[in-house]
């Protein structure tokens, strides 16, 4: 079952449910329509308002702006090594499970239909993104898509929603 895309009234109360870190976790996720695995994978020294990443999942290398308030927040809650450090050990990151369990909840507890997970987020992110500027292409160049049809699926993910 694929991740579904879920209006920011929604994911609103799945924040507010979320535990501290996993909020701000998902909360970067939106901002930066980042994979959840890349946004827990990110280090404390790096941390910037503009920083670059490269993507596990491709080794493609991208550019990402926070807000100097949201820096701040996650300084706060950072780790010596991983800005979201793991539960037993602070030499390894949070694992996206972890995040994904805590949706999962969150999910339940509001009986929130939709397959919502982490990934759901780059989904609300491109959507965001394609309203905003009515660009397939940008959105594309946002996600560091290869495809403009993958691209499209994202981008257009409120309307596929809706048809459910």
């Amino acid at each position: 079952m694929r991740s579904q895309w879920v209006s920011d009234d929604v994911m609103g109360h799945i924040l507010a449910a979320l535990m501290p870190a996993n909020r701000l976790a998902v909360i970067v996720s939106l901002t930066t329509g980042l994979r959840i695995s890349d946004v827990l994978n990110m280090r404390t020294c790096k941390l910037a308002e503009r920083m670059s990443i490269v993507e596990l999942k491709t080794g493609k290398r991208r550019t990402v702006r926070l807000s100097a308030g949201l820096v701040d927040e996650l300084l706060a809650i950072a780790g010596k090594i991983y800005v979201f450090e793991g539960r037993c050990d602070p030499r390894k990151h949070r694992t996206r499970q972890a995040v994904y369990k805590d949706i999962k909840r969150a999910a339940r507890a509001y009986r929130v239909a939709a397959n919502l997970t982490p990934h759901s987020c780059r989904k609300m992110y491109a959507v965001k993104q394609y309203k905003r500027t009515c660009s397939l292409s940008r959105v594309r160049e946002l996600l560091n898509h290869s495809d403009e049809a993958v691209t499209m699926i994202y981008a257009l993910a409120d309307a596929l929603t809706a048809g459910n």
